[in-house]
């Protein structure tokens, strides 16, 4: 079987759409999808999958997403009794072109619904925002999961379900990763769950962290509450392993050092604050550096332009409430093309950020 193509999926864009006409025509076709008829109505999330340009809703845990897939979360909380919304489209590794950039339309369009009062934000498999990863906590966090959707999670019995190996990792963002089962993916820096169903193993790595541990602790309990109690937990150091949990893997072997794979913080990309203008008040439109380093503030915004803001991790489009509709309109493809020529990781989140609805995140990001 081959393995799906990884696509340059930087390059699919949040806003690269022109007319105020295509933006008519955009919200008649959004008032037309069914799936937006249940936004607006209450707090909490909603999430859908893209299925054939089509927007189903998600049949899968809260929190698991499957790699060769692309998917809409919307986020809908109260603040001084009204609505806010945050918005994100979520990219697999292996997700389709097609898959990508419905996605993306789809994400404006809900937008439109919406009345542009969501933020809109992109998200990368392994490079998921802080805000994004937060709406999870308390499912057990994001579990990323061979495959698509139809390949994926059924409403099995335990003693049905495809025995999987979950690689439990992170410092400040915790993650789950499904990786192939064999004793030759563990490290000793790190959590493992061994999920065979009726038992479930939680192993912990010898120099493992204790985020791990907990967020590990919290998904084992999580899944046996999914199958009504019914499988054993069994929480198994380093060198204190059953039998059984090397014959669930296949073998037993030489356990591999931290020092061997990826660091907790690779996907935090840290670098200098850089801050740019983008504006049209010339005649035409210039992108320019403001600020960089210790030297951006806030008061350095101004509501008659689009900022873009590289806060190390993550990318903000700030869009001021005066900015002129070219710049409004070029805000995410500006943030996409700084990515590209700045040559910053392209897995970097992007998020658009109208003036006076900053998130909390946005703030802290000039402290």
């Amino acid at each position: 079987m081959l393995k799906p193509k990884k696509y340059e999926i930087a390059e699919t864009n949040l806003a690269n759409f022109g007319t105020e006409l295509e933006k008519n025509i955009k919200l008649a076709a959004a008032q037309g999808e069914k799936a937006w008829a249940e936004t607006g109505k209450s707090e909490g999330l909603l999430i859908w999958r893209i299925e054939k340009f089509k927007v189903i809703k998600s049949k899968t845990p809260v929190g698991s997403f499957y790699e060769d897939d692309s998917y809409i979360v919307l986020n809908t909380y109260k603040a001084k009794d009204e609505f806010k919304y945050d918005v994100h489209f979520w990219l697999g590794s292996t997700t389709s072109q097609d898959e990508a950039g419905t996605a993306a339309y789809k994400t404006v369009e809900l937008d439109d619904y919406l009345k542009g009062k969501p933020i809109q934000h992109r998200e990368v498999q392994d490079h998921e925002s802080s805000l994004f990863i937060s709406y999870f906590e308390k499912f057990g966090g994001i579990k990323i999961l061979k495959g698509g959707i139809e390949t994926g999670f059924k409403h099995t019995k335990p003693t049905e379900y495809k025995p999987r190996l979950l690689w439990v990792k992170g410092k400040k963002n915790v993650r789950v990763r499904e990786v192939k089962k064999t004793y030759k993916n563990l490290n000793n820096g790190d959590v493992f769950i061994l999920d065979m169903g009726l038992k479930i193993y939680q192993w912990n790595g010898s120099k493992c962290g204790v985020f791990e541990k907990s967020k590990a602790g919290q998904l084992c309990r999580a899944l046996d509450s999914e199958r009504n109690g019914k499988p054993e937990v069994i929480v198994c150091d380093q060198g204190s392993e059953p039998q059984e949990f090397w014959n669930g893997l296949g073998d037993k072997g030489d356990i591999a050092d931290e020092s061997t794979v990826e660091k907790d913080d690779i996907w935090e990309h840290q670098t200098d604050k850089k801050l740019f203008r983008l504006s049209d008040e010339s005649g035409s439109m210039t992108f320019e550096l403001v600020s960089e380093g210790s030297n951006v503030s806030r008061e350095l915004l101004n509501d008659d332009d689009v900022f873009i803001f590289d806060v190390g991790n993550q990318i903000y489009a700030w869009v001021g409430a005066k900015s002129s509709n070219d710049e409004k309109k070029l805000a995410m493809k500006y943030a996409q093309d700084y990515i590209r020529t700045y040559q910053r990781p392209f897995i970097l989140p992007i998020s658009s950020v109208p003036s006076g609805r900053e998130s909390p995140q946005f703030k802290n990001a000039f402290k």
